[in-house]
């Protein structure tokens, strides 16, 4: 089994994409009006309209209950003033974390929680590298 997707599901498909544009710099493909994606090279993030869950079956087009998972993405810098600039909704500033991560914590336009985080500690580093 590979994972290979994460999917967002969200009302402004159009808002979304650009803000995870900015937030990566990558530049999504977009493959109809209503799915995007960024391929980071070793996951692909995958933005789809509310619109395209009608088409995994009926009464799949409510979106809600998001604070139960975390986006993360390992930067080599959190970047604390860039991602401030793109949201209000910061959760954490930059903190070390008792396992040896710098991270930030935010949301995107959706209220998805995003984690940016660089290893620190020499064990944290090794474990990634």
């Amino acid at each position: 089994m590979k994972l290979t997707s994460l999917r967002i599901i969200t009302k402004n498909i159009q808002k979304s994409v650009e803000f995870y544009e900015k937030i990566t710099g990558l530049k999504a493909q977009w493959y109809t009006e209503d799915f995007a994606e960024l391929s980071t090279g070793t996951i692909t993030l995958a933005i789809g309209s509310t619109r395209t869950m009608k088409l995994f079956g009926e009464g799949l087009t409510e979106i809600s209950g998001y604070k139960n998972s975390i986006i993360e993405f390992m930067v080599t810098n959190v970047e604390y003033e860039k991602i401030k600039t793109l949201t209000h909704d910061i959760m954490q500033k930059p903190t070390t974390m008792p396992w040896g991560n710098r991270s930030l914590l935010f949301c995107d336009p959706d209220g998805n929680l995003i984690n940016f985080f660089t290893p620190v500690t020499p064990e944290a580093i090794k474990k990634f590298s």
